[in-house]
């Protein structure tokens, strides 16, 4: 499954909200720094669909707020 994630880094709160059907929006405390918050997206979207991290693969947008993310 693809999904589209708009990513808020630096956020008080983490969580992840939908936005519809296949866009979602992940807020995080990790900065942008060296794929920190790539690194917490992945393991909030994991936590929110009951899937083990590696499952989840950010395929676009590594260095963009909007990403592509496959779940498998």
């Amino acid at each position: 499954m693809k999904i589209l994630v708009k990513a808020k880094p630096n956020s008080k709160k983490e969580n992840v909200k939908k936005l519809d059907e296949n866009s979602f929006e992940v807020c995080v405390k990790e900065p942008p720094v060296r794929g920190l918050a790539n690194a917490a997206i992945v393991k909030a979207l994991a936590r929110h669909f009951g899937v083990s991290p590696s499952s989840v693969n950010i395929i676009v947008g590594h260095t963009s707020r909007q990403k592509i993310v496959e779940i498998k």
